[in-house]
């Protein structure tokens, strides 16, 4: 068999949470030892070992197609190549399919956030989500969702048959763990301006977009009822700025908050683990999430957990969670002030949190997806 992917949003140098999950699934789809071939629709080249990181691996070579054309490369590019020389099956990980695709192609649906919550997107994103999502489940022969939350979305909203969408859940870096050496501790927290003139200061850590669906207002506003409790807590929102993110830097100078609340900004990979592993506790108050990888990565590291009580957050963090109505920010202090005081809640979430988070793995994820190629082709 021949599967046929647009591998186009893996390429991307800083990658959003779809887009990590395109790049980590075909890695270890070509990991397993199927005896299918693959093709990778690529609208650039991809850096070398890109697909391929870990020297020595068993991997299925692809067939890298790369189709060159700034503008409407899906619809118009791609939907060509896919005429000319269709796969077997076509797999979309992350992206809209083409206006000319396979009669057998497989799209997975992330989220319906911008349906639930207009407000946090622009008008033409709502719009453009919206045709693109009922696009992929009208016209895919079958949808995969990340979690039965979003699966149960897809049904309500655009009416798809439940029996035409298999909920496959994400992986999670595997390389993440706690890390105890003290002094790479200190050493990321300085570089990231946690600590002050040598001073370490406990911190609640926040990672991923700064967007209002991740409801920072709220929780800066929580924070604030919080502050004191702990003697130089400190509340750090990291990550890259989203649109609609100046209401969130502006709320902290309205309650005076300035060096209380720290923006590091994106951080890399590397230094992801050790700030993880700092944390007096990790807070995800996000107000929609398909998935909510950030949450498993979290408690990889060890760190205790509060998140949402809603979408697929529940799902997703098991037992190694406190949860909390994203909606109610007397709700998010109270979970605050439990974590900041309680060193046997916390101990508890840390131990349920690493039994939570080896249940997920991105190469179940691989053959989950690849049992539903496999499928969709004989059909």
């Amino acid at each position: 068999m021949l599967i046929g992917i647009d591998a186009s949003r893996a390429l991307r140098a800083r990658r959003s949470g779809t887009e990590n999950y395109s790049l980590q699934l075909i890695r270890h789809l070509l990991r397993l030892d199927s005896g299918h071939a693959f093709r990778l629709y690529c609208h650039q080249p991809p850096p070398p070992d890109l697909f391929a990181p870990n020297a020595g691996a068993r991997l299925a070579a692809p067939d890298v197609r790369v189709i060159r054309l700034p503008r409407l490369w899906t619809h118009a590019r791609l939907s060509l190549e896919l005429l000319a020389s269709p796969p077997d099956v076509l797999f979309v990980p992350s992206h809209v399919l083409p206006a000319i695709h396979p009669r057998r192609s497989v799209v997975t649906i992330h989220d319906l956030g911008y349906h639930w919550f207009p407000e946090a997107h622009t008008a033409s994103a709502r719009r453009q989500l919206d045709l693109s999502t009922r696009f992929n489940a009208a016209t895919a022969a079958h949808v995969l969702a990340d979690s039965q939350a979003t699966k149960d979305d897809i049904c309500r909203v655009y009416g798809t048959a439940s029996d035409k969408i298999t909920v496959v859940h994400l992986g999670r870096d595997e390389s993440l763990r706690p890390v105890n050496d003290p002094q790479r501790l200190r050493d990321v927290r300085s570089k990231l301006g946690i600590d002050r003139d040598g001073q370490t200061r406990p911190y609640l850590l926040y990672v991923g977009t700064l967007q209002p669906r991740k409801n920072l207002v709220r929780l800066i506003d929580a924070f604030a009822t919080v502050v004191d409790i702990v003697p130089d807590l400190v509340l750090v929102l990291a990550g890259q700025r989203g649109w609609l993110a100046e209401p969130i830097f502006r709320r902290v100078d309205e309650l005076g908050l300035a060096g209380r609340v720290i923006f590091p900004g994106f951080v890399a990979d590397d230094d992801l683990p050790a700030l993880l592993s700092g944390a007096l506790a990790f807070v995800f108050p996000s107000l929609y999430e398909g998935f909510g990888i950030p949450v498993l990565e979290a408690q990889a590291c060890g760190a205790p957990v509060l998140s949402s009580n809603t979408s697929s957050l529940p799902e997703v963090a098991g037992d190694g969670a406190l949860l909390v109505d994203p909606l109610d920010t007397a709700a998010i202090a109270a979970g605050l002030a439990r974590l900041v005081t309680d060193p046997e809640l916390r101990n508890s979430l840390r131990t349920a949190g690493f039994a939570n988070a080896a249940r997920f793995s991105w190469d179940r994820c691989a053959r989950e997806t690849l049992s539903v190629l496999e499928r969709v082709s004989a059909a």
